[in-house]
């Protein structure tokens, strides 16, 4: 079993950034693809950013790529989502999710990959 937490969200101007954390637990972190998601209101849950176990792989949506970065801290059991140059479309609720089982061979980019979730933090980008 792994638990979420997210933390980090709130209300930033565009053109800002916002760092996410995800705290989880269980001592097999270091063996979860972790991805974040978002949705925003009205709309389907989107894929973000992936990461593998180690850290050493990662794949972003385009929407994001070039602004938004994951990373993740195994000692720590966190990973991280740094989101720089915000736009009002990036507001949506932010989730973690863990892939459905240890030692998954392939990055995870669709909800239906993940196994477990956070319960979400709010990032709000005024314009």
């Amino acid at each position: 079993q792994v638990q979420l937490v997210e933390s980090g969200g709130g209300l930033v101007q565009a053109g800002g950034s916002l760092r996410l954390s995800c705290a989880a637990s269980g001592r097999t972190f270091s063996t979860y693809i972790m991805d974040w998601f978002r949705q925003a209101p009205g709309k389907e849950r989107e894929f973000v950013a992936t990461i593998s176990w180690s850290g050493g792989n990662t794949y972003y949506s385009d929407s994001v790529k070039g602004r938004f970065t994951i990373s993740r801290d195994n000692a720590k059991n966190t990973v991280y989502l740094q989101m720089n140059s915000l736009k009002p479309e990036d507001t949506a609720v932010y989730y973690c999710a863990a892939d459905r089982g240890p030692y998954g061979l392939s990055l995870a980019l669709t909800t239906t990959r993940m196994g477990y979730w956070g319960q979400g933090t709010q990032v709000t980008v005024s314009s």
